[in-house]
């Protein structure tokens, strides 16, 4: 059945609609997406984790490099404006918008030890599926292999680094309804697991629905301010168009 949506912003068309899906808590979603396409996520009911990977579609050896992400950036809390650089230096997607402020370009996702560590039950068939594990799955999908599933950025559960090196968590849980809206830069395949974040610190598996929404959009043009905001993505995007104009 074509994707259905009734909330698509002014002046996006029905028709524009690419995928449209609920993510269950402990489950998974995987989509290929075309250069320009926006995706929105929604944190439902305000307790989902996503878990992103990104992959250039045409290579997937090419991917996000959360540790460049961060880097480049000179900044590790994502936010709107922000980049998510591959590791051969191009932009994959950018933030456009980000009603949460409570991402995670630091830990990374859980794994079949953690979950057994804290719930007893870790497996993929289990009641406490990993989200590793889940990356795994849908990766697979696009015939890629365990070893080239990479770190994720965690969107929706935050962290903070304090001064002494230490990691605070920020997965509340928050208000229902929260919304992310990613642009992609280049043809990308993503996955996204909804697991609890790896340091949730209560000992229920806690995790709710999380909403994913694509739809067709123009590529990014040269005035675009996201793109001109600092020499360092400039010449990310810079990257990207010289990459697509072979």
């Amino acid at each position: 059945l074509p994707p259905v949506a009734d909330d698509l912003p002014d002046g996006v068309a029905a028709d524009d609609l690419l995928w449209e899906q609920t993510i269950a808590p402990g489950g998974y979603a995987t989509r290929m997406i075309k250069r320009g396409t926006r995706l929105r996520l929604i944190d439902l009911a305000g307790d989902a984790c996503a878990s992103l990977l990104v992959y250039n579609a045409e290579m997937p050896t090419e991917r996000l490099n959360v540790a460049d992400t961060v880097k480049v950036q000179w900044n590790g809390y994502l936010g709107a404006g922000k980049l998510l650089l591959s590791d051969m230096g191009r932009v994959l997607m950018s933030i456009m918008e980000d009603e949460a402020q409570t991402h995670d370009a630091f830990c990374g996702t859980s794994n079949a030890a953690t979950n057994e560590a804290k719930y007893g039950e870790g497996r993929n068939s289990g009641e406490y599926p990993n989200g590793r594990d889940r990356l795994i799955l849908g990766s697979a999908k696009h015939g890629l292999q365990k070893r080239d599933v990479h770190p994720c950025i965690n969107f929706f559960k935050g962290t903070r680094i304090e001064e002494d090196g230490t990691i605070t968590p920020l997965v509340g849980p928050y208000d229902p309804g929260r919304k992310l809206v990613l642009r992609a830069e280049m043809d990308l395949i993503v996955v996204i697991a909804n697991c609890p974040h790896v340091l949730d610190p209560r000992q229920s598996y806690n995790v709710t629905p999380l909403r994913a929404t694509a739809w067709r959009g123009d590529v990014t043009p040269e005035s675009d301010p996201i793109r001109n905001a600092t020499p360092e993505g400039l010449r990310a995007f810079e990257n990207v168009e010289d990459y697509f104009r072979r």
